[in-house]
């Protein structure tokens, strides 16, 4: 197995734990269910927010959808980079698997559709 990571990102209705922690499930069952993710298999969370959303930790959800309290998560808040999509939430989860980099589903939701990378031109070829 290898250690593989899936990003995630959706935009938070509002500055409030209710909202915060809607999205932030939303956001986990959409990743683990898109990759047939176990929990057990999940080898650490991180959580970043744009900085106007601070109501409330994102991975206190993992604790409302039963996950267990020995997974590691750690919670942090993203460049203020201007322009930027706001109230938006990102998820890096490190997970043990035998997929392959390339069968990977990375899951953007809502209006983080528009955050979504766009393929990178070959390196060290004509572009």
């Amino acid at each position: 197995m290898q250690c593989r990571g899936i990003r995630g990102a959706i935009a938070v209705s509002a500055n409030n734990r209710k909202s915060i922690l809607a999205a932030t499930k939303e956001l986990l069952m959409a990743m683990t269910q898109a990759n047939k993710i176990e929990i057990k298999d999940i080898a650490a969370v991180f959580f970043t927010t744009t900085p106007d959303l601070n109501a409330e930790f994102p991975a206190a959800a993992t604790r409302e959808l039963g996950w267990s309290s020995s997974l590691a998560l750690l919670c942090g808040h993203e460049m203020n980079v201007p322009n930027d999509l706001p109230r938006c939430l990102r998820i890096l989860m490190l997970v043990n698997t035998e997929k392959e980099p390339e069968e990977i589903i990375h899951v953007y939701l809502g209006e983080a559709k528009k955050l979504k990378s766009k393929p990178s031109p070959s390196i060290g070829g004509n572009t």
